[in-house]
C-alpha cells in the first residue's frame, strides 16, 4: 500500500485478486489434459510443449520456491528480532542474527519432518498462529488508527523512483496471491478434482483474501506512509500481546517454509532414492546433509540482502509472472486452440503479451530495489 497509495493499492489489490483467480482457474481446469491428472506443474507444461518445457517450468518453479523461502527466512528473523526488542531495549539482537536462527529452526523442523503429509497436526497450529498474529494486528493497529493525529498517505520520493517503486509493487501484489504450486495442491484434491479446486478457489479469493485485505487496509489507514514492512514493528500495545504476535509469526514462518521447500526436498529424495524408513541412519544422515544444506544456503542469502519487500517483488517478477499469468494463459491457447473463440484467443493473448512486459518491467525496478537498498543498508544489513 505505502508505494501505490490509497487508490493505487486498492485498485492494484482488486486486480491481483480477480486475475489471479482467473490465471489459477485456467491452470486448474488443465489438470486432466490429455486424459491423466498431472501432478506437478512441470508434467502439464512438458504435456502441452514437450521435453523442453518440463525443465524451463521446473526451473521457474523452484526459482520461485526458493525466493519464497527467502521471504519466509526474513519474515522469521524480523520477528524473532522485534519480539527480543520487546524484552532488551540498550542491546537489540541484529537481523542476520535473527535469519540465522531462524534457519537452524527451519532446519531442525525439517529433520524430524520428513514427509509432507506429517505436517497434517502442523498445518491445524498454522491456522491458530495465522489467527492470532492477524487479530492482534488489527486489533493493536486500529486502536493506534483511532488514536493518532492525520497520518500521511502521499507517495515519497522523485518521480523516476515511484515509477520504479510502482512497477515493483505491481510484482509484489501478484506473489501475495500465487504460489506456482497449484497443480502439486490439486493432486492432493478429490474426484472430481477440477470441480472441487475450482470451488476452492472461489473460497480462496473471496473469503479467503479478507483477512489479508484487513490487516493491509487497517495498518495502512492507521500509519499512512511510515507502515512498516513488518507491520507488528509499527504497533503499540501490551507486552505480552505483541509478544505473543511475533512468537506466532516466528512459528508460522518455519511451517509455511517447509510446505514451500517441501518440493525441493521431494525431487532430492527422489533423485537420490530415499527410500523406507525416515529414522534409518542413512535417510537420516542424507536429511541433515540436504536439507540442511539448502537451508544454509537460503539464509545466507536472507541474511546476505535481507529486503523482504524487494526479494517478494524481485520473485513475483522472475516467476510468479510467468508461471502464474504467462504460462498458464498460453498453456489454455495450445490445449484447448479448437474450442477457444476468436475472441476469446485474442484475450489470453494479450494476458501473455502484457505480463511478459510487466514481468521484464518488475525485474528491472526490482533489481534497482536491491541495488539502491544494497548501497543505503550494505551486506548483512539491521534493516
Amino acid at each position: 500500500m505505502v508505494p501505490l497509495g490509497w487508490i493505487g493499492g486498492i485498485v492494484g489489490l482488486l486486480l491481483a485478486t480477480v486475475l489471479s483467480l482467473n490465471a489459477n482457474m485456467l491452470v486448474a481446469k488443465l489438470h486432466e489434459h490429455g486424459g491423466k491428472r498431472h501432478i506437478r506443474y512441470r508434467d502439464l507444461a512438458a504435456q502441452i510443449y514437450g521435453r523442453r518445457a518440463y525443465t524451463i517450468t521446473w526451473a521457474m518453479q523452484y526459482i520461485n520456491l526458493f525466493m519464497i523461502n527467502i521471504g519466509f527466512l526474513i519474515l522469521g528473523g524480523s520477528a524473532l528480532k522485534a519480539c527480543f526488542a520487546l524484552f532488551n531495549y540498550e542491546h537489540t539482537m541484529k537481523l542476520p542474527y535473527c535469519i540465522a536462527i531462524t534457519g537452524f529452526a527451519c532446519t531442525l523442523f525439517a529433520i524430524s519432518t520428513p514427509h509432507l503429509s506429517a505436517l497434517r497436526v502442523w498445518l491445524g497450529c498454522s491456522t491458530v498462529l495465522s489467527l492470532i498474529y492477524i487479530i492482534v494486528a488489527c486489533v493493536l493497529a486500529a486502536k493506534d488508527g483511532a488514536n493518532a493525529p492525520p497520518r500521511d498517505y502521499s507517495i515519497h520520493g522523485e518521480s523516476s523512483s515511484r515509477i520504479f517503486t510502482t512497477i515493483g509493487a505491481s510484482a509484489n501484489l501478484v506473489f501475495a496471491f500465487n504460489t506456482g504450486m497449484l497443480p502439486e495442491i490439486q493432486a492432493t484434491v478429490r474426484q472430481p478434482a477440477v470441480k472441487n479446486t475450482l470451488k476452492a478457489l472461489y473460497f480462496q479469493f473471496t473469503i479467503g483474501v479478507v483477512p489479508m485485505f484487513a490487516i493491509t487496509f487497517i495498518g495502512y489507514w492507521a500509519y499512512g506512509a511510515s507502515t512498516s514492512t513488518y507491520l507488528l514493528n509499527s504497533v503499540s500495545g501490551p507486552l505480552w500481546v505483541k509478544a505473543a504476535a511475533n512468537i506466532s509469526a516466528f512459528l508460522q514462518s518455519i511451517i509455511c517454509l517447509h510446505i514451500f521447500a517441501s518440493p525441493t526436498y521431494e525431487y532430492l529424495d527422489t533423485k537420490f532414492g530415499i527410500r523406507g524408513s525416515a529414522l534409518q541412519l542413512n535417510n537420516l544422515s542424507f536429511r541433515i546433509a540436504a536439507r540442511g544444506g539448502y537451508l544454509v544456503i537460503s539464509t545466507l542469502v536472507s541474511a546476505l540482502l535481507p529486503f523482504l519487500g524487494d526479494f517478494e517483488s524481485l520473485t513475483g517478477a522472475l516467476s510468479t509472472f510467468p508461471l502464474t499469468f504467462i504460462l498458464a494463459n498460453h498453456m489454455y491457447i495450445v490445449a484447448k486452440k479448437d474450442k477457444l473463440s476468436t475472441l476469446q484467443k485474442f484475450w489470453h493473448w494479450l494476458n501473455v503479451i502484457i505480463f511478459a512486459l510487466m514481468s521484464i518491467a518488475a525485474t528491472i525496478a526490482s533489481l534497482r530495489l536491491i541495488a539502491v537498498d544494497s548501497k543505503e543498508y550494505h551486506v548483512f544489513a539491521d534493516v
